[in-house]
């Protein structure tokens, strides 16, 4: 859960590559009883041309020089399932909470039958899957000799230095890690094309109102940070409103999400709140209390509920274009 809320055309080349390689030495070899014993010499760079060809060597965001598969097919990639799946990658495990209870959902229809693995990616649970690459998303998951016994298992990348790196970055690194640069680049435009007319579309119907994501869970709410997450959706992508509590909880923040009193909540100054409600069917909430009840966009009945479920606690180029389909239909009717 704390990963939740502290807070993803070359290898196709290089596959057609080895596949005419391969045809080529089969054809090499139908005709062997036909050639010179010197002819077997001749063979020997084929052969080494596809040895090379089958992995790269790729330098990662720690320094580390990693033999990567030119194509590899069982991949760990916890929390960047966003970006894989984007790619058109399949990975071998999924990230999950909970003893595997809990899943990105929003990835289920692509990733309904891939197993599921810890969020924190025990050794053993690793070892178990036996991947071909690891990809890790930032440099404190491998704090503490933990890089090197990932590595005895499988080439371990890792894609940036911060806890939350920017996702666009994850992308193109992840599209590096496969060869896939052109695609992560056409998906980054696609994204960014969505982002724009979005922002078109709710300026001319009802200009940049001011809004707010929080998150109740366990009777406590959490604000989402103004540059991670939804809120880098919110204020950077679609342009909206700041609130200044946002920003007040924003300066002090530690995490993607960050709890906030019911008495400040009262005070947020927004004219919509998008509210991610993880405590729905519990009898006594937060939701019931007159404090909540004083918040002005709860009184004009602008609060827009989500659940958990959808992909409002994640990010990445999925999630996010699924986060401005919901602003859209929530601000323009």
């Amino acid at each position: 859960m704390l990963k939740v809320i502290t807070r993803k055309s070359t290898a196709l080349l290089l596959g057609v590559s080895v596949l005419a390689l391969s045809l080529a030495a089969c054809g090499n070899g139908e005709a062997k009883s036909e050639q010179t014993p010197e002819t077997d010499t001749e063979q020997t760079p084929t052969e080494e041309v596809q040895e090379e060809a089958s992995t790269r060597v790729l330098t990662d965001a720690m320094g580390h020089e990693v033999v990567v598969p030119a194509n590899p097919e069982r991949v760990i990639a916890s929390y960047l399932e966003d970006h894989l799946v984007a790619l058109g990658i399949k990975p071998a495990a999924q990230w999950s909470i909970s003893d595997g209870q809990g899943v990105q959902d929003y990835l289920q229809y692509e990733l309904k039958d891939v197993p599921t693995i810890p969020y924190d990616l025990p050794f053993e649970a690793v070892m178990e899957m036996n991947p071909d690459l690891i990809i890790v998303d930032s440099a404190s998951m491998v704090e503490d000799g933990k890089y090197e016994q990932y590595n005895k298992i499988a080439p371990t990348y890792v894609i940036g230095l911060e806890v939350n790196n920017d996702w666009r970055d994850e992308l193109v690194r992840v599209g590096q890690v496969f060869g896939k640069e052109d695609l992560a680049n056409e998906v980054l435009a696609e994204y960014d094309t969505k982002a724009a007319e979005a922002k078109a579309s709710i300026e001319s119907e009802v200009g940049t109102p001011s809004v707010a994501a929080v998150w109740l869970v366990g009777g406590k709410f959490f604000m989402v940070a103004e540059t991670v997450s939804s809120g880098a959706v919110l204020y950077g992508d679609l342009g909206l409103e700041i609130p200044s509590v946002v920003k007040e909880v924003s300066e002090n923040a530690t995490g993607n999400w960050n709890e906030i009193s019911l008495e400040k909540l009262a005070e947020l100054d927004a004219d919509h709140l998008f509210l991610i409600n993880s405590d729905t069917g519990v009898e006594t909430t937060p939701l019931s209390e007159s404090l909540w009840e004083a918040n002005p966009a709860v009184k004009a009945g602008n609060v827009h509920e989500f659940s958990p479920s959808e992909s409002w606690l994640y990010t990445g180029p999925i999630a996010n274009s699924q986060i401005i389909d919901h602003v859209v239909e929530s601000l323009v009717k």
